[in-house]
């Protein structure tokens, strides 16, 4: 069966080390956890890492500990890659300042990714988002990619109530 393939924002690697988001924080390290087994496809852009390296140094030691334990795609930033972010700005789905979040995006749509992972509810997991992209991938003929969140790909526990 083929592994879903999945784009991990900025957001979910930070969560990985975010005390001050101790229920976010449970639900990424749960997350990590399926990661690690390999039940899914990971993808990283150039943008996630760079972001990564922006962090004070123990998180950024930690998230990059973090990342060495699991394989990963990396997604450069390419000529298609910057066409598809422009659109998501020319279609006022985000703004130029959140351009970064727009190559997320991009970087997700153009590499076929059935999944964009986020904890960034403001720019990425919210229905205007969600409704442009679908709108982008159906204009360009991309494959449709699912926003959400890292709880919703939790396995919950199942009683027999």
């Amino acid at each position: 069966m083929k592994k879903i393939k999945i784009y991990l924002d900025t957001s979910v690697i930070s969560h990985l080390d975010q005390a001050d988001s101790p229920e976010k924080m449970a639900d990424t390290l749960e997350f990590w956890e399926y990661v690690k087994n390999g039940e899914y496809e990971i993808y990283l852009s150039s943008v996630t890492l760079n972001e990564l390296g922006k962090c004070e140094q123990g998180k950024r030691d930690k998230v990059y500990a973090l990342l060495a334990e699991i394989e990963y795609n990396r997604i450069e930033i390419d000529d298609e890659v910057r066409e598809v972010a422009n659109q998501v700005v020319e279609l006022r789905i985000l703004t130029p300042k959140s351009y970064d979040d727009c190559l997320h995006i991009a970087s997700a749509v153009v590499s076929g990714c059935d999944i964009i992972l986020s904890w960034n509810f403001r720019h990425i997991v919210n229905i205007k988002t969600i409704k442009g992209v679908r709108a982008i991938t159906s204009l360009r003929g991309y494959g449709n990619v699912d926003i959400i969140q890292p709880t919703s790909l939790l396995k919950g526990e199942e009683n027999d109530d």
